[in-house]
């Protein structure tokens, strides 16, 4: 098929270009032009995935990238950064979710695949959660992605559009860059344990979200429903930090931190850095980590899509560590 992929110089994006590509799809890849050189240099544009410049709140440019494709894989989004305003988060996740949308539907696509978050749900108060639980956004992010995926639902629903929207779960693997603060953390003795540690935390190893999404995209009953994309189990986050510092072969924390001194010090942290666009030393979201409970339930997806992830996390942590070591992050 002919696709594009948003997001594709990014972790998740970069990692579903290269599985759709490797299985004979002709990928495209939404490239800004700032990004062009260094996308030519990349092992995507020398695996044959083309680049295709633009920009998502560039409603003409999204047209030109969206000719002649059949399925559009949206997984760009602006993440969490110190110091950008709220309107950033609503013109690229919700606008620019809007400009493909449109652009799609111009260009005659087939099918959207929506990428959304399972952050929309915050904390799961009685998990595991399905993808009818409630929603509790817990920061502008979550809110404006929420409100990203309503959009693209309802789009979907007045234009008959095939949007399909998939929510994944705690995203992790060689090259992602997020988890590399509990991994340092623990290798260095610095890894502070805050709270009780018996929230739950669940992950997804990349190569099998990726294989989610491309079921997404290409099983026909999947027209118009919601998926939440999650790994094989869940668990506690002290056990999660066991494992992780089992595999790096230290001890883990045995201190447990109260909660109150770290969220207030990541308030006062923000109300001092946010404003200088600093990224704080610590602030409220990191503490939400030790505090929110995350366990989900995929039945839907493994259904309705054969949906079946393969690494379970101790292989996971384990791929993920050998990366750090390679790439000397740890």
């Amino acid at each position: 098929m002919r696709v594009l992929v948003t997001g594709a110089t990014g972790f998740t994006g970069g990692h579903l270009a290269s599985l759709l590509a490797s299985g004979g799809d002709d990928v495209r890849a939404l490239v800004r032009p700032k990004s062009r050189a260094r996308f030519d240099r990349s092992p995507l544009a020398a695996a044959g995935v083309r680049a295709a410049e633009g920009d998502l709140t560039n409603a003409a440019s999204m047209r030109r990238a969206c000719e002649g494709v059949e399925v559009v894989y949206h997984i760009a989004a602006t993440y969490r950064e110190a110091g950008q305003p709220d309107a950033a988060y609503s013109a690229i996740n919700v606008e620019g979710t809007r400009n493909v949308l449109e652009a799609a539907r111009a260009a005659g696509a087939r099918r959207v695949v929506h990428c959304s978050t399972g952050g929309v749900h915050g904390h799961v108060a009685h998990p595991p959660a399905t993808e009818d639980a409630p929603f509790n956004p817990g920061d502008v992010y979550q809110e404006t992605k929420l409100e990203a995926e309503t959009l693209a639902r309802e789009f979907g629903r007045t234009t008959g559009l095939d949007v399909v929207v998939a929510r994944p779960i705690g995203i992790y693997g060689p090259g992602d860059l997020r988890f590399l603060k509990l991994f340092r953390g623990l290798a260095r003795g610095k890894f502070p344990m805050i709270g009780a540690g018996q929230v739950f935390y669940h992950l997804t190893f990349v190569t099998d979200l990726v294989e989610g999404f491309r079921l997404c995209g290409t099983v026909p009953a999947a027209a118009g429903r919601t998926y939440i994309l999650a790994g094989p189990r869940y668990t506690t986050l002290e056990d999660l930090v066991g494992l992780v510092a089992r595999e790096l072969g230290v001890a883990p924390p045995t201190t447990h931190w109260p909660v109150w001194p770290f969220w207030t010090a990541g308030l006062l942290c923000e109300m001092v850095c946010v404003p200088l666009r600093i990224e704080p030393p610590i602030f409220r979201r990191r503490v939400d980590f030790y505090t929110k409970s995350r366990a989900f339930d995929t039945t839907r997806a493994r259904t309705e899509l054969g949906f079946s992830p393969t690494v379970d996390l101790e292989d996971g942590i384990r791929q993920t560590a050998a990366w750090y070591r390679h790439e000397g992050l740890l």
